[in-house]
This record gives C-alpha cells, structure tokens and sequence, in this order.
C-alpha cells in the first residue's frame, strides 16, 4: 500500500487538464454535506412539489405527498411494530413498480440500511447475499417469493413482506391486474412462507403508529450495493449516506441549468436496484421533483412502446442495447422527440453507431457516463452542451479525481495506458465487512476501478480494456470464477475455465471451457446445469470442450490464455 517517494509526489501535485475542458456552467465542487441524510433531502422536495407527481406505473401515479405518506407507513410498521433498529439491514426484491420507492424510502427514513436484490437471481445467489449482508428482513415480489422459500431458512432474515404488483393500485385495477398475473399469465409459482405479511397490511398497521426517526448522520451506511466479486462470490458495497447525497449533488454540479425543477419526466426501464438508475433515475430526479415513469420490463418491447408513447420524456437512461433495441423498433421512429433534451447511457460502452443513430432519429446526444457500484455510480460523464466525445466516458464530475497509474503506483501522462484510478466524497467506504478485499482496490485514497484506459491532452477518458476479468454483460458484471465454480460443481465436469467475448447485442457474452471428466457431457446439459444456478445473464452464451487447459506452473488456468486463443482462432 505503499508507494515510492516519487509517486507520492505526483500524487500531492495531481494536474487536473480536464478543467480546461468542462462547460461553463459547471461547477468545479460541491458540497457533500449539504444533508444529513437521504431522508432530509427527501422531505425538501416533498415540500417544494408536493402535489407533482413523483413516480408512475401502470398509469398510476404517486404524488410527493403521497408517497411521504406511504413511506412514513411503512417506516412506522418497520421501527414501530417490528422493532427494527437504525443500521439493520433489509433486503428489497422486486422490480421496478411503486413498491420500490415506498420500501426504499420508507427504510431509509426508519435508519435502516437498505439491500438492494435482483429480483432474477436464483436461491443460491439470494441465500449469498441474504447471508452476507445480515438481512432480518426482506420485501419481495410474489412473483419471486418461490425462490425465497427454499432457502430463507438457512438465513437470518425474520420477517417477509410479500407485494403483488397490483397492490397500491386503486380499486378495481388492483384485483384485476394481480388476478391476470397469478392466473392468466401464471407468472406467481406457488409458495409457502408461514408467517409472512402482506405489504398492504404492513402500510396499514404502520399508518396506526407515528413514525420517530432515529438521529441518522451521513456517515451511516444507506445501502449495500452487492457487485460481483473475483472470488466467486459478490460483495457488499458499502454506501453511505454521504456518498449518494455527494453523486447526486455532483449530478447537478455537472448538468449545470440542464435539469428544469418540476418538469422533467424521465424513464426508467433500467432496474432501480442497479446504482445507475437507483442515483439518478430515483434519487436525482426526485430531488427537482420530476416525473418518473417505472417500466417494470422492457424486454416485452410491444408493452414498454405503448408505454413510452404516452409521454413527452424530458430525460432517457439506458444501456447500449436497450437504446440499439428501441431503435429497432419500426414504431419508435413516429415517436415525438421534442421534449428530449437529455439521453444518457452507462452501465456499459455505447457503440459509436449506436449514439450516432440516437442522434439521428431523436434529435437528442446520447452522452456516455461511467461509474461503478464502489463509486455510488458515477466517477466521468460527457458534457450535455453538445462538446460530448463519441467513444469516450467523459471528464470528471465536480469534486472527482481521476488518474491513470501504471501497476507501481506511478500516474502516466496523456496517451499513455494504465489503471483507472479515482478518488472522490462518492468512493464508498469499503466492501461490507471484507478488509481484505477492501485494501485490494484502494491505494491510500485512491479507488483502483481496475479498468484499463486513456486520457487525452484535454483530460476525456476512454476505457481501452479491463484489468479484471470480470465480464460485461449488457451493463452488468459477471465474474468467471462464479461461472466457473457453478460449472465445476456438476458431476460430469473436470475443469473449467470462462472468458467473455464480443457479442452485438449484450456488448459481451460468457464462454465457458469445458474439459470433461465424463465422455456423455453434452453442451445442452452443462448450459441447463448453469441455468438452475445462476441468473441468466450470467449463463454462458457458449460452451467449448477441450482436452485440456492452458495453466500456470502452480496450476492456476490462464483465463488470458484462453481468450488469445480464443481470438486468433476467429481470425
């Protein structure tokens, strides 16, 4: 953790070349203490647009004053009747519905630490981070209640709150849209979990009680954000309250006038349990009180068209391929782009092409953000006056530095390659109680992203590679050594090693090297084998027998290797 006189003075005089590059209107810091606590910001845009609407799903809406309501419910039951104390953690599992917020924000005004869960992971992922994080209670979509029942009693987790879709729809609309789902499209597998409560009967019982928030401080931790890991297994980043308020405030340093207070309308079909949409789609927008409209699947293409077309959106979030699907949608073109004013893409590289053709049909730039789970997300971002760079992730938000370090230490000038290094109030505080991994990523202070990038003579970055192995599947990390441990566990399975590889559609796709130890393996069963264990973007697109695998002299398989092969053998 040390470093050499030399590369320590370098650091002390860091040179910032990218101040001569940001717009006018942005501003070179911010203040991260300008809250306490995500709940106090929270109350402020309750008071200033309290009968706005703040979320909408379905064509139902929540106003700011509604959902304070709801949210204070809902803390109440969880301080109040269930006796949950500040810094416990509850885990939330669902989709993006109005639920999301309620729980997420009423949580967080009762001083608990929120756990953030995909709702697609199978019980042997949910059981990892249930057990990880500490989680004694957890909300959960019925949809994926069956998944919980068979492992929560090897957890901590105390109490279940189950949700239906429908359920903070009025009347009528409530019954029917949990009826079809149970019924007709039979997407709630049967489950039993004894003892359980409905999220209804939660809000009401906790509307019987006043809600006391404990004295929360912005060093507290608000959410366990899980990434994957490169042992197999993810971890817990540790997000305080600090460093969301400090992303969100360095949100608004960086777009300057751009964000119009109470006007905006913004879409999310990226899942609010991933940082990107969870800052700035929930939290950003909800601090100018604009209009957020929840897609709870975007994959059903007809269904998130019909909905898109009901609104004058101001701001479109996305990854690549959920901007390259749209776009390939005959309809989407007729759409009236007017109100457009901001696009922003992350969570993976947005193809030059892909930018491009937005710009064409739209009318709108679809700048190129990055950031990480570790860094609450955002670390570079494009400006949004029209001076963006195709291919690059921007210049440094407000109060963020960033530098490229060669493996001593040592930060190189523009146009040399080297590790992305960064450090800012938005750098989380560790991994959850894993000191190990922690000291791995940092160097004093500075947050070793493990990307592998560029700087040019203006300060803009550009990701060039990946130190880490981790795979990038349309916006999310996939680590091989949790593949691989998946693949190993199957009985007809010797050795395994997993690469990813360009894909089109997803940016990266996992191929997985098989050496097998029985003869009737077939491609089919390990994929199947996969499909039971592991989320399905973690699956392996394609499968690969070999006789043997390339291995260092301590037998360690050389994933490097594999992908050099790999590629030449395209050529």
């Amino acid at each position: 953790m040390t470093m050499e006189a030399g590369a320590t003075q370098t650091q002390n005089q860091i040179e910032r070349p990218w101040l001569k590059s940001y717009p006018k209107n942005v501003q070179q810091e911010i203040n991260p203490d300008k809250y306490k606590n995500i709940a106090e910001l929270f109350d402020e845009s309750v008071r200033q647009y309290a009968d706005l609407h703040a979320f909408v799903h379905m064509d139902v809406t929540l106003t700011y004053k509604q959902l304070d309501k709801l949210t204070d419910d809902f803390g109440a039951y969880l301080s109040n009747v269930l006796g949950l104390k500040k810094g416990d953690r509850i885990a939330i599992q669902m989709p993006n519905m109005l639920q999301f917020p309620v729980a997420m924000f009423g949580a967080i005004k009762a001083g608990l630490t929120v756990v953030n869960v995909n709702p697609l992971y199978t019980p042997h992922e949910l059981k990892h981070q249930l057990n990880d994080s500490g989680a004694i209670a957890i909300v959960i979509l019925s949809n994926f209640a069956s998944n919980l029942e068979q492992i929560v009693a090897q957890t901590k987790i105390k109490t279940v709150i189950v949700t239906d879709i429908g359920d903070l729809f009025p009347g009528l609309k409530k019954h029917i849209v949990n009826l079809v789902v149970k019924y007709v499209k039979k997407m709630v597998p049967a489950y039993s979990l004894p003892g359980h409560i409905r999220f209804s009967t939660a809000l009401s019982e906790g509307a019987k009680h006043k809600l006391v928030r404990p004295a929360v401080v912005n060093t507290d931790v608000a959410f366990l954000q899980y990434t994957g890991g490169t042992t197999g297994l993810s971890k817990g980043a540790t997000l305080t309250h600090r460093n969301i308020i400090a992303n969100m405030e360095q949100i608004f340093g960086w777009v300057g006038t751009a964000f119009i207070p109470g006007k905006e309308i913004i879409i999310t079909a990226l899942p609010l349990y991933h940082i990107f949409a969870l800052t700035v789609n929930c939290l950003a927008i909800f601090k100018v009180g604009g209009k957020n409209v929840l897609i709870t699947n975007p994959r059903d293409m007809p269904a998130f068209l019909k909905e898109l077309k009901k609104y004058k959106f101001t701001v479109f979030t996305g990854v690549n391929t959920l901007f390259n699907g749209l776009m390939n949608q005959p309809e989407f073109k007729t759409f009236d782009f007017s109100q457009l004013r901001m696009s922003l893409g992350g969570g993976m590289a947005v193809q030059d092409i892909v930018a491009t053709r937005w710009k064409e049909m739209t009318g709108s730039d679809l700048v190129e953000a990055y950031g990480l789970s570790e860094t609450s997300p955002g670390l570079t971002a494009n400006p949004v006056d029209g001076t963006h760079k195709l291919g690059y992730i921007g210049l440094p938000i407000p109060s963020t530095e960033v530098v490229i370090a060669d493996d001593e230490g040592n930060f190189l000038p523009a146009g040399e390659r080297g590790e992305i290094w960064a450090r800012g109030p938005q750098v989380m505080s560790g991994y959850w109680q894993k000191p190990e991994e922690t000291a791995n990523v940092f160097h004093n202070d500075w947050f070793k992203t493990g990307d592998i990038g560029i700087m040019d003579e203006e300060g803009f970055f550009k990701i060039v590679d990946r130190k880490k192995e981790m795979v990038l599947v349309s916006g999310f990390n996939v680590y091989p050594s949790e593949v691989e441990n998946v693949i190993a566990s199957h009985p007809k399975v010797l050795e395994v090693g997993v690469i990813g590889v360009p894909d089109d559609k997803t940016s990266e796709a996992v191929k997985a090297f098989v050496v097998k130890k029985d003869d009737s393996l077939t491609v089919e069963e390990v994929i199947a084998h996969c499909k039971q264990n592991l989320t399905a973007y973690k699956c392996p697109k394609h499968v690969e027998f070999k006789t043997e695998l390339p291995k260092t002299p301590v037998g360690k398989i050389l994933r490097r290797a594999l992908k050099e092969a790999d590629q030449a053998n395209k050529k």
